[in-house]
């Protein structure tokens, strides 16, 4: 059975010793294929990661899990929140708005849509617009953020491959008073974000686990999610049964040894 603390709200943070800070922040820059996008695309990711409000770095993960497994979460990651809405620890809604677009909305007053302009094995790039209007401040608060997660796949002598991550975050807001704010609150909101995703990392690694040990129910929740279009659900379903495939094949082999 999957288990899991609902993830806190995201955010970004700036702790590190700005020398530090600097140098991840240009090795984070340098790592995002602005060759490869549209012209639209390079200047509305330039102008967020070269004046960001916050910049973060999070705290760099391995993950064991399949490697084709995380690849389709990180490209669909609405089957996330479908299972932590299944399970009954979430509140964020998830609309699917086109191939590369989410919207998400996490019921405490924020809403935002999310872009994947660029996905290899190695790199993605995630490109945000959005708003916070809660109860935390008097006025909306209107934001931009770019996410660059860079993974690393090796396989392990005990069988499932690890995926290591490195998830950096440029924050960008656009009224005064959110700046100061972002920037008095930069540590608070730091470890949260930490906090967010070391705990994405733990479940899925119980993702990863279940589709070796238990495939078929897995596959069986994929075709029920909630907030996920039915042909997500398939695919899903067919990621986590070629996941408990490979894993038989290589227990077999190891055995054989």
């Amino acid at each position: 059975m999957l288990r899991a603390q609902p993830p806190h709200h995201v955010g970004g943070g700036a702790s590190d010793p700005p020398l530090v800070a600097h140098s991840l922040r240009a090795d984070a820059i340098a790592a995002i294929p602005l060759d490869r996008l549209t012209p639209a695309a390079q200047q509305r990711i330039e102008r967020i990661v070269h004046r960001p409000t916050l910049y973060r770095r999070l705290p760099p993960k391995s993950i064991a899990c399949d490697g084709e497994l995380f690849l389709f979460i990180a490209r669909n990651p609405e089957v996330l929140i479908g299972i932590w809405d299944l399970m009954g620890i979430t509140q964020v809604k998830a609309e699917r708005l086109d191939t590369y677009r989410l919207r998400a909305i996490d019921g405490s007053g924020t809403d935002c849509t999310v872009d994947l302009v660029y996905g290899d094995t190695g790199t993605h790039v995630y490109v945000a617009d959005g708003f916070y209007d809660g109860k935390l401040t008097a006025n909306p608060i209107v934001g931009k953020g770019v996410f660059v997660l860079r993974t690393q796949y090796h396989a392990t002598a005990e069988g499932p491959m690890s995926v290591d991550t490195t998830l950096d975050c440029f924050l960008q807001f656009e009224n005064l008073g959110a700046d100061l704010l972002a920037r008095t609150f930069g540590p608070l909101i730091g470890r949260t974000a930490d906090n967010n995703f070391l705990e994405t990392a733990k479940f899925l690694e119980q993702l990863g686990t279940t589709a070796r040990l238990n495939p078929e129910g897995l596959e069986d929740l994929a075709l029920r999610l909630p907030q996920v279009q039915q042909s997500t659900r398939v695919r899903f379903a067919e990621t986590v049964r070629s996941a408990g495939n490979r894993h038989a094949i290589a227990s077999a082999e190891a055995r054989r040894r």
